[in-house]
């Protein structure tokens, strides 16, 4: 018996050896994750290339399209992106393949502005890239409106695929809202549409579900959704796979027409820039799609400072609806943006109309700082057309540096803007001989930017505006680490 205890506990000593020369060796080999001061170095996420871009410009017939790559592609390798028109097939809230698509032009050459007025007749522009044109690569249509009793710019940003999007804006009790989807994915997407109103969610039925083949598109008429909202917010998600969403707003009674921007997604701070300057209306939208109250803070930054709205710095929207704030006395005026605080999720944006008898309407929504950079495919400033940077620095102050990029001749050189913190900064774009892109790049040292670019025309009865939220540029992806794992493997 004694014997057997002793082989055991023997049996014991040499299981417990082994383990420790184990853990020995694992130490010894493992790498040091400890700073110089001894504290563990937090791995960071690894900033790559953008290698594929594809976007969509939803409804471009009788429009202007750009399509531009900065200079500075990354280290994606060479590339080339290629523009493709959709023919028409399905009319307006019908499907429309990809049989009659075209070819419009092939570009590799970073750093030169493509632009091109698109017949009538044609569907939506998709345009995709890959390598080096794909690392910053901008889209953009704009049209100026002359008919249906319209009269104004109308400009959005071509969009990316995307799970969800958001889009804040009158109602179709206020003015015809069409809804564009396509889906440039291989795979088939199921699309839902959520609309929420003054009154709160509405119900969609079978009406809000889109099945979208690969290559389809659709125009959907949001009055058949929702024929009653003065204001709205509308998600496009998707059960299965990806989709572009758009949407264009025609005021009732001439009052303006204009593309809604993609608004950033319900969070509890949201900044919303590119507040243009000069008379008119300035209504704040305001949708909280929580399923309880909330109380949003609306703060305003100007060239002068930030400033609470006397009466109207607190805003109380009920649990998924929307609320609209006319905030035209609070800003005087003045080029601005705002910065929303709540306790649950918001999203928001707001609507500007010009002056005149035949006053033209422009929508900014809340948006993202520009961290990696930003570029805007389509300015002018050529006699009754101007274009101007609207620049926020909410926290710190800003420093960017902005280069034109000209459709034809020489790049000027770059300039460099500071913008001080708490305070909004307008910059009048130079004068170029036809279109240019803008590319705006934050500099070392500078805090958060936000901003957008507004464009203006002068025209009989009064001023066309459309106004274009920065949006983050297509250079880089965040790669996560890799990290360590405590998983075990059993066979």
């Amino acid at each position: 018996m004694k014997s057997l205890i002793e082989n055991r506990f023997g049996l014991l000593v040499l299981v417990l050896v082994a383990l420790l020369a184990l853990y020995g060796t694992a130490a010894a080999t493992r790498p040091d994750r400890t700073a110089a001061g001894g504290a563990a170095a937090a791995p960071e996420p690894r900033r790559v290339p953008i290698s594929s871009v594809t976007t969509v410009c939803p409804a471009p017939a009788d429009t202007r399209v750009g399509v531009v790559t900065p200079p500075d592609g990354g280290d994606a390798g060479p590339g080339t992106a290629t523009i493709t028109v959709e023919g028409t097939g399905g009319g307006d809230g019908g499907d429309a393949g990809a049989a009659g698509d075209k070819v419009l032009d092939t570009l590799d050459t970073p750093g030169r502005l493509w632009q091109q007025e698109v017949p009538a007749g044609s569907g939506p522009v998709t345009v995709t890239a890959t390598g080096s044109s794909a690392a910053g690569l901008e889209s953009a249509q704009t049209r100026r409106e002359t008919s249906g009793g319209q009269r104004g710019l109308a400009g959005v940003r071509c969009v990316e695929p995307a799970a969800s999007t958001w889009l804040v804006g009158p109602g179709p009790a206020a003015a015809d809202v069409r809804l564009y989807l396509s889906n440039p994915d291989p795979a088939r997407a199921v699309v839902e549409v959520l609309v929420y109103s003054g009154e709160g969610p509405v119900a969609g039925g079978t009406g809000g579900t889109i099945v979208l083949e690969p290559g389809g598109s659709r125009t959907v008429d949001l009055k058949e959704l929702a024929p009653s909202p003065l204001v709205m917010a509308v998600e496009v998600r998707t059960a299965t796979g990806r989709v572009t969403a758009a949407a264009r707003a025609i005021m009732n009674g001439g009052r303006g027409v204009d593309w809604l921007p993609a608004a950033a997604a319900p969070a509890t701070r949201v900044v919303v820039p590119g507040v243009p300057g000069g008379g008119g209306k300035r209504e704040l939208l305001v949708a909280s799609p929580a399923e309880v109250d909330t109380l949003v803070e609306v703060k305003v930054l100007t060239p002068d400072g930030t400033y609470a709205l006397k009466g109207r710095e607190l805003v109380d929207v009920p649990a998924g609806s929307v609320v609209s704030v006319d905030l035209s006395t609070g800003i005087g005026g003045q080029p601005a943006a705002l910065v929303l605080t709540s306790e649950t999720p918001v999203v928001a944006g707001l609507a500007a109309t010009g002056t005149g008898k035949k006053p033209d309407v422009a929508f900014t929504a809340g948006a993202a700082p520009i961290d990696l950079g930003s570029v805007v495919a389509d300015n002018r400033t050529d006699g009754k057309r101007g274009s101007r940077l609207v620049l926020a620095a909410p926290e710190a102050e800003g420093k960017v540096s902005v280069q034109v990029l000209p459709r034809s001749g020489d790049a000027p050189e770059a300039f460099e803007l500071g913008i001080a913190a708490s305070r909004v900064k307008e910059v009048k774009l130079p004068e170029t001989d036809g279109s240019f892109a803008v590319v705006v790049l934050p500099l070392p040292g500078s805090g958060p930017v936000y901003g957008a670019r507004v464009m203006d025309e002068r025209i009989k009865d009064g001023l066309a505006l459309t106004v274009q939220p920065l949006a983050a540029a297509r250079m880089w992806a965040l790669v996560p680490p890799v990290t360590e794992s405590v998983a075990t493997v059993v066979p």
